[in-house]
């Protein structure tokens, strides 16, 4: 129950409002003049409603979604609103206001709307209060005839779920807006359910309820991308924590690259499910996705027709691998070894399949030559500038095409490989950056440089591992993988 004074200052609050204002009004159980009609209003395209004050954020709630309305409905802010202040507030499209200590914002708000008729929640505390013929004491008793309000059915309310947002939900759904709740996730490619309420709706507008919402950058792209409606597979339009790739490397061109040209295109989307099995079973918390790590630019012993050392697949003949590969519910990652030229300039070439919202781009420095190098006599590498422009360049056209998140692979067994890498951009929420740490031999060895790649990394950084079926001493099963891998990797290739 309500403090008794501050029962008696609200009233007196609204005595005074009820005097002011003179209008002829209703009688307690709804008869009397029609009160009108709700006046909704589409606020702007994202609106951020992140008080952490019940009161406040029932207020904001009110006033983004609401230009007018003849009756509200007011319940104590100390409790949960009750289901008969839900049920009324939502039967009669109106607000749901909360009061506390201090009803001045309350009153405020009342003023605003325009409200004649007013339903205290609290109906015991108020019943032999004389309140004056604008004031409903009783939200169970019979209800005023309302005019429903003009829907707001193209409008999204994200909720975070938290306890202070609890009225302005109701107050959302009274307006007719569409309720998703987050569960507490801040960005709404995260949950297929939001996706999936966001693309269906195609919101003219989104609101974002819930301290939680504050500081999140890039809300209005976000938002954007998840009403496209497309999903990795798996669910979902972020990469991590919630999938873990299990890969099989290689090319379509034959077995000599890797385990993914050792059969038909059939059998290799089969056997990447049987890899994949498995770490389903010791993961059961996450959702391991099938994926093929194809190398369309392969280093090269001579220099070729166009000097770059490095042999490019034609991005329209593998299209219809990568497509099937997709349609099985695989992901795809394209594997860049460029010899001479730059990454960014290869990466570019294949822009037709990265549009594909599962498509992912790795960077193979091992294979990234300087201008008087070959291959096999020295091990390549690449600055992080060149890095760094791949990043910019592949988030603004995931960001373009409203794509779900990207992976964008970078391949490491020694830190000479990548230089400057503290300066590596992580700073694009379009794309999960990852070091695959490649390293091959016995077990202590590949533990070693997989320890010594995590020192000075940036974050937020996420992780790959390797398992060579012929080179490891021995190869780790599954389960050793998961134990001994730590932290636990995100994407476990096979070679």
């Amino acid at each position: 129950m309500r403090p008794a004074p501050v029962t008696a200052v609200l009233l007196a609050a609204l005595l005074a409002l009820s005097a002011c204002s003179g209008s002829d009004g209703a009688d307690a159980s709804g008869g009397g003049a029609d009160p009108g009609q709700p006046v909704t209003t589409v606020p702007a395209a994202t609106t951020l409603v992140a008080d952490t004050d019940a009161v406040a954020a029932a207020l904001s709630t009110s006033r983004a979604l609401f230009t007018s309305s003849p009756v509200a409905v007011v319940a104590a802010a100390d409790q949960p609103p009750s289901g008969d202040a839900v049920d009324a507030a939502e039967q009669l499209g109106v607000p749901l206001l909360l009061v506390g200590e201090d009803p001045a914002p309350v009153v405020d708000e009342l003023d605003r709307l325009g409200v004649e008729q007013v339903l205290l929640a609290d109906e015991a505390e108020t019943a032999e209060a004389d309140l004056g013929d604008r004031v409903v004491t009783g939200t169970g008793d019979d209800l005023p005839a309302v005019e429903p309000a003009e829907p707001l059915s193209d409008v999204v309310v994200l909720d975070s779920g938290a306890p202070a947002t609890a009225a302005g939900a109701v107050t959302a759904r009274a307006a007719g807006a569409v309720v998703v709740d987050t569960a507490g996730q801040t960005d709404p490619r995260a949950s297929a359910e939001v996706v999936d309420a966001l693309a269906g709706t195609q919101p003219a507008a989104v609101v974002a309820l819930g301290a939680d919402f504050t500081g999140v950058q890039g809300l209005d792209w976000k938002t954007a991308t998840a009403a496209s409606g497309t999903q990795l597979p798996g669910g979902g339009q972020l990469l991590f924590p919630e999938h873990f790739l299990v890969a099989m490397y290689g090319s379509p061109e034959g077995p000599a690259l890797g385990v993914l040209g050792e059969q038909g295109l059939d059998e290799s989307i089969g056997r990447a499910d049987e890899f994949a099995a498995p770490y389903a079973a010791l993961l059961p918390d996450r959702t391991v996705v099938p994926t093929f790590e194809v190398i369309v630019t392969v280093a090269s012993a001579s220099a070729g027709p166009d000097g770059n050392y490095s042999s490019e697949a034609d991005p329209a003949a593998l299209r219809p691998y990568v497509e099937a590969a997709g349609a099985a519910g695989l992901y795809v990652v394209l594997d860049l070894q460029p010899g001479r030229t730059d990454f960014l300039t290869q990466a570019q070439q294949y822009q037709s399949l990265l549009e594909l919202p599962y498509v992912g781009l790795a960077l193979d420095p091992e294979w990234r030559l300087q201008p008087d190098e070959v291959h096999l006599q020295q091990i390549g590498s690449v600055g992080v500038d060149e890095v760094n422009q791949v990043v910019t360049w592949l988030a603004d056209l995931t960001r373009a095409n409203a794509l779900p998140q990207k992976l964008l692979v970078l391949h490491q067994f020694r830190s000479s490989m990548i230089t400057d890498r503290e300066r590596l951009d992580t700073s694009r929420d379009e794309l999960a950056v990852m070091v695959h740490v490649d390293g091959q031999g016995s077990q202590p060895a590949k533990q070693g440089t997989w320890n010594a790649l995590h020192q000075g990394a940036p974050s937020p950084l996420y992780w790959g591992w390797k398992n060579f079926i012929d080179e490891d001493e021995p190869m780790l099963t599954p389960a050793e993988t998961v134990a001994q891998a730590q932290p636990l990797p995100e994407l476990v290739t096979y070679q």
